[in-house]
């Protein structure tokens, strides 16, 4: 029927209409069809012999049945459509906004594994501008790609290392909020309450991102941070990175990286900190989220009066 899909019929005629010279606007006039239909029809299907109706007719059934096992291997739309939305949920619960969470599991949940904008704004029923600011949000986390569709369209899908780009992205935020809470201590002062709970807060977030980041730097570049904080202790003063590295008979850019993985994985010289003092030196001191202002009284205060006491 006019509109309908083409028939095998309809096929035969364009073929006729073809090897006549009739063009694709008169072919679709005389069909009741759109000309763009006609022509992607043609485009679909010529080969080096021209346009074939039989071929084009059986191609089409193939499509068909491809479309009814996609479709029976979906499960039904409302199950679906809950999942998505409850998935979406929780993912904005963990701080990712609420429309690219929408759209992000819109597409980890698609069966062909990637969407057009026009197919997300219809299956999210929202508009395109929403669909285009959620998707440069994940793009910007390397959580979504796109890739060129056929003609001028763009297709997004989650990339298949998409879990490596967010734990890499997790852990290295864990360990800039536990830095900033370190730093906090100083700006408030060892012994206030600010800096005793900042101090909890540095020693969370940094316990959180050791555990996630257990591939850690390579053992040489371990080894070299540790013999590093074993000068810096020996030294019993400050160093810069040349200091250390005519005394350990290394390359500066070697000493260098060494203190660059101090800093960023506090945990290699726990109970200690490695901190800067000026002028590119470098000093060891205790880690101020370790003692308490109470135990850190008592130890300046030295040893209790023994008075009264047996030997």
């Amino acid at each position: 029927m006019p509109g309908g899909r083409l028939t095998h019929d309809d096929r035969r005629q364009i073929g006729t209409w073809m090897a006549e010279g009739l063009g694709y606007a008169e072919i679709a006039r005389r069909l009741g069809r759109p000309t763009s239909t006609i022509s992607r029809e043609v485009a679909r299907n010529s080969a080096p012999g021209g346009y074939l109706a039989d071929r084009a007719q059986q191609a089409a059934g193939q499509r068909a049945r491809r479309r009814r096992t996609v479709q029976a291997a979906q499960p039904p739309a409302e199950p679906v459509h809950g999942f998505v939305e409850r998935l979406a949920a929780l993912l904005a619960g963990t701080g990712l906004p609420r429309m690219p969470a929408r759209v992000f599991v819109c597409l980890l949940t698609s069966g062909p594994g990637s969407l057009t904008s026009a197919e997300l704004v219809r299956r999210l029923q929202v508009s395109p501008a929403s669909v285009s600011k959620a998707v440069g949000y994940l793009e910007a986390m390397e959580l979504v790609k796109r890739a060129q569709d056929s003609g001028r369209r763009e297709r997004y899908f989650v990339d298949d290392d998409v879990w490596r780009h967010a734990f890499r992205a997790d852990t290295g935020a864990h360990a800039e909020v536990a830095a900033a809470a370190r730093h906090g201590i100083e700006v408030f002062g060892t012994g206030s309450p600010v800096a005793a709970r900042l101090g909890e807060m540095a020693q969370f977030f940094t316990w959180i991102s050791e555990r996630m980041n257990d591939s850690g730097p390579a053992g040489a570049v371990v080894r070299d941070a540790l013999t590093v904080l074993a000068a810096l202790v020996h030294a019993v003063r400050p160093l810069t990175a040349d200091d250390l590295a005519t005394a350990l008979d290394w390359p500066v850019q070697r000493a260098a990286d060494a203190l660059d993985t101090i800093s960023r994985r506090p945990a290699l010289s726990d109970p200690l900190a490695v901190e800067r003092c000026g002028r590119g030196a470098y000093a060891v001191t205790p880690r101020p989220d370790r003692l308490s202002s109470a135990q850190r009284d008592a130890l300046t205060a030295g040893p209790r009066s023994t008075r009264g006491t047996r030997p």
